[in-house]
């Protein structure tokens, strides 16, 4: 007997492969075109290392969303947790922080989209390429999870295929020797102003910003076949093939381009293909590009469904849960992120907007982890994956560790944000309990 999901809600068409490449689209994104001179500035040049260690702190906090998932396949993600561990108060200011994350994310890779990349190709004012960009994006979010996710693959085929270029040339380089082949640098740690541990540390905070995305998936779980064998296979199969070819690529690219050089260039990758001569230059433009769109529309997908989620829970107004007949995708809640997305994008830089996602997702992660440990007193009536309960502290711990790496500045600009959600929480939860008191009076 094939069971057939109600009308009102979302649709389940979506496989563990389909799964997988959104995962894995999501977190080989844009950030690791630009990261890799920034942490060897500030690692050293062993490159490698703070993305192996950034892979394996983001595995622990990844395991509590493994269970969470699973065990309550909600479109609500970070925020359904919360609330069903804290309450109300505590699920919308999680909610809000990923919410916010996400908004401020496809804010910032509009820009990114509209920027240097695409000027090798046309120049167009910033604001008209951020709203015709984000619009196309809405609009394919609207017409489906599936034709989304389709896109996503070839998309995400493209991000893989241009950083295993990268590693390809990097070994050609490497394998023809020279100069500037320097073996040494990949067991280079610490800086003139910080030794080892310190280096290390410090740049696990950038790297571990490559491995963000993959906490988006828990929003598409209600569209997933089968959450509890389907998620966890995609999860860790996604996270641990991107810190493969993460890994290679700092490899790569410490050997290739002296540390110094590295650290002083905003397209490091750039460098390893320029040395190896064989491919032209723009080509990675076009790589770049896809890796932008593939990461604003994986990121406009979670932001829509957290939305809709939240409404659902009485946490954010109903019209953001109204579902588009005979596509069943919430309409209300991507045209609503869209917009906020596009005004950010229109006001603010980059700069800005980037500095505020980490700090803001640690939040989330924290409560996350905590709520994994909450909630195991809650039973399901169904099969779904579980965690040693180690992992769970070691992810808060790991969590809380990076926030005192955070800088002076992050805070400043993480603070308004934070506030603003715990006032909002506040009000929400007021809302929720006077209209609850009025039905309870009539």
């Amino acid at each position: 007997m094939t069971v057939t999901d109600p009308p009102t809600s979302l649709r389940r068409s979506v496989t563990t492969t389909g799964l997988f490449f959104f995962i894995l689209g999501d977190v080989l994104g844009a950030g690791v075109y630009v990261l890799a001179g920034r942490i060897a500035g500030i690692t050293g040049g062993a490159v490698w290392v703070p993305l192996v260690a950034a892979l394996l702190l983001a595995l622990l906090t990844a395991g509590s969303y493994a269970e969470l998932a699973t065990k309550y396949p909600r479109a609500g993600g970070s925020s359904h947790y919360a609330t069903r561990a804290f309450g109300p108060f505590f699920g919308f200011l999680v909610g809000f922080c990923m919410l916010a994350a996400g908004i401020v994310s496809v804010g910032a890779l509009a820009l990114g989209f509209a920027g240097d990349y695409l000027s090798q190709f046309v120049t167009l004012p910033t604001m008209v390429v951020v709203v015709i960009f984000l619009a196309l994006l809405a609009a394919l979010n609207t017409r489906g999870i599936s034709e989304s996710m389709g896109v996503n693959r070839v998309a995400t085929i493209i991000e893989v295929g241009g950083l295993l270029l990268v590693i390809l040339l990097g070994f050609v380089v490497m394998g023809r020797g020279g100069d500037q082949v320097d073996f040494g640098r990949l067991t280079e740690l610490g800086t003139p102003d910080k030794g080892p541990v310190a280096a290390v540390l410090a740049g696990s905070v950038l790297a571990f910003y490559s491995y963000v995305g993959f906490e988006t998936s828990v929003n598409v779980a209600e569209e997933t076949k089968n959450p509890a064998r389907s998620y966890p296979r995609a999860l860790f199969g996604a996270l641990l093939v991107a810190g493969v070819v993460y890994a290679l690529v700092g490899v790569v690219a410490s050997a290739t381009v002296p540390t110094a050089e590295l650290a002083e260039s905003s397209a490091p990758l750039l460098q390893v293909v320029e040395k190896a001569g064989f491919i032209p230059p723009v080509v990675f433009s076009v790589i770049a590009l896809v890796a932008v769109a593939n990461g604003a529309l994986l990121t406009g997908i979670m932001s829509s469904r957290l939305a809709y989620g939240m409404a659902k829970d009485g946490l954010l107004p109903g019209a953001l849960s109204r579902i588009l007949p005979g596509r069943r995708t919430p309409w209300v809640a991507i045209i609503a992120t869209t917009l906020l997305s596009m005004l950010l994008a229109l006001t603010g830089t980059i700069e800005v907007l980037a500095s505020t996602m980490v700090l803001l997702l640690l939040v989330v992660f924290s409560a996350v982890n905590l709520s994994v440990l909450v909630l195991r007193r809650e039973t399901a009536d169904h099969e779904h994956f579980r965690v040693p309960v180690v992992l769970p502290v070691l992810g808060l711990a790991s969590c809380l560790l990076l926030v005192t790496q955070v800088e002076a500045e992050v805070w400043r600009y993480g603070i308004p944000f934070l506030a603003l959600g715990a006032l909002f929480a506040g009000i929400a939860v007021w809302l929720r309990r006077s209209r609850e008191g009025t039905g309870e009076a009539t």
